[in-house]
C-alpha cells in the first residue's frame, strides 16, 4: 500500500463525523476515526474548494476499472444511492473525506481486497 495521502477537514465536520463515530458499531468507523486523526483541521471558512467535505460532489475514478463516478458525500441519515448521496460511513465516503482533486487512495475493502480511487473534481453544495 502507498503513503498515506494528506487530509484537510473542516472542525465543524470533524466534529459531526466524530460525534456519529460514538455510536457507530460498525467495520469502517475505525478506518475512519484514523483518518479524522491524520487530518490537518481548519476553519469552513478556510477549507479550499478542492477538498472533498461533508455535503460536497466528488467525481472519482476507480483507478483498477477505471471506472469514474459521481456521488455526493453524506451523513448516514441522509445518504440515498438511488440519488448518489453516499454515506461517510460507507467505505468510499469514508476513503473520499478530506482528499483533494487528484489524490489517490488505497482503501480496504471488507472482503481483504484494496480499492484504488483518486479524486477527479469536487462540487460544494
Amino acid at each position: 500500500m502507498e503513503k498515506l495521502p494528506s487530509l484537510v477537514i473542516s472542525r465543524e465536520d470533524y466534529e459531526k463525523i466524530s460525534a456519529i463515530l460514538s455510536f457507530a458499531k460498525i467495520e469502517v468507523a475505525e478506518l475512519l476515526e484514523e483518518e479524522l486523526g491524520r487530518a490537518q483541521l481548519v476553519s469552513a471558512e478556510q477549507l479550499e474548494n478542492d477538498v472533498v467535505a461533508m455535503n460536497s460532489t466528488v467525481t472519482f475514478t476507480d483507478l483498477d476499472s477505471g471506472k469514474e463516478q459521481a456521488l455526493t458525500l453524506s451523513y448516514p441519515n441522509e445518504a440515498n444511492m438511488e440519488m448518489g448521496k453516499v454515506s461517510i460511513l460507507a467505505p468510499v465516503g469514508a476513503a473520499l473525506i478530506g482528499l483533494r482533486v487528484g489524490q489517490t487512495i488505497d482503501w480496504p475493502l471488507a472482503d481483504g481486497k484494496v480499492k484504488r480511487i483518486r479524486v477527479v473534481s469536487v462540487a460544494r453544495a
